[in-house]
């Protein structure tokens, strides 16, 4: 399934994708795409659904109508840094032995064709396609090899950089990585069941229409179920949760010279098979 949340900001409302790319309402089933709807039962009972019988909702997914945030009240929004070898290579940094986990703040959160601002004294702000990986069954301590059914469904994130704030103002990297909508995701969630292989994705990201970065989830020097089961060592993951898996090369602090967003700007990005977002850059 594709499930989305759609409407103004704030007050979205759940729905999913018929066979003609369609939202139906999913109101009168559930409260919002978030929490315990994520965990398998739940899920299982929306897939058993008729989708012809629920509401037809007017407008086109992307093109009048609004898609929100595909998860809502996400409680963690947990990253992993330079997880693509050749990424890491281009920020100048070694290949990590274990997974680097850093933050992005919940607020940083939007929908998938929001604009994205920059925020005061941005110089060196950044863009980052990635996978993001939606938590359904929690849990602590999850072992690798049952990792995966622990994954609810599959997104785009942009994980939406301020490199300044990131590497030179000192601290961690969240101080660079949680700016207000720092954090599209979406457009749809896609349940498990239609991503046989997580490993197996290619991902783009173009700005002004010039291709930016071009890569796979293949190339990812730590999988998704390796990266669920690590993260779970050191915290509690819960249904709703969100890890976006990091980004292959090609972001703007890798050129030579470095290349960075400007107000006015206009970012595409997507993965195969999970859609795409489009987000126009403006001065906050």
């Amino acid at each position: 399934m594709k499930l989305v949340r759609y409407g103004v900001a704030g007050g979205e409302r759940p729905g999913l994708l018929d066979g003609e790319g369609r939202v139906r309402d999913l109101s009168g089933v559930i409260d919002d795409l978030a929490g315990k709807v994520l965990l398998p039962e739940s899920l299982a009972r929306i897939a058993a659904l008729d989708p012809v019988a629920l509401p037809l909702v007017s407008g086109q997914p992307q093109a009048g109508l609004r898609l929100g945030p595909c998860v809502g009240a996400v409680g963690k929004f947990v990253c992993i840094g330079l997880n693509y070898a050749d990424h890491a290579a281009e920020a100048g940094m070694a290949v990590p032995t274990e997974p680097i986990i850093f933050n992005k703040w919940t607020s940083a959160i939007c929908g998938p064709d929001d604009g994205v601002t920059l925020p005061h004294g941005s110089e060196k702000t950044d863009w980052e396609v990635e996978l993001g990986v939606v938590i359904g069954q929690g849990g602590s301590y999850i072992a690798r090899e049952s990792a995966l059914a622990h994954v609810a469904g599959y997104c785009v994130v942009n994980d939406v950089s301020e490199r300044s704030y990131q590497i030179e103002r000192g601290g961690t990297w969240d101080k660079g990585k949680g700016c207000d909508t720092f954090g599209p995701i979406g457009p749809w969630l896609v349940t498990a069941d239609e991503v046989p292989d997580p490993q197996a994705l290619r991902l783009w990201l173009d700005v002004d229409g010039v291709s930016r970065q071009r890569g796979t989830t293949a190339t990812m020097v730590f999988g998704v179920a390796e990266l669920i089961a690590y993260v779970s060592q050191f915290m509690s993951l819960q249904p709703g949760d969100i890890i976006a898996t990091g980004t292959p090369p090609g972001v703007g602090m890798g050129h030579k010279p470095a290349v960075y967003l400007r107000a006015g700007q206009l970012m595409q990005l997507g993965i195969d098979g999970l859609g795409s977002q489009t987000q126009h850059v403006r001065q906050g």
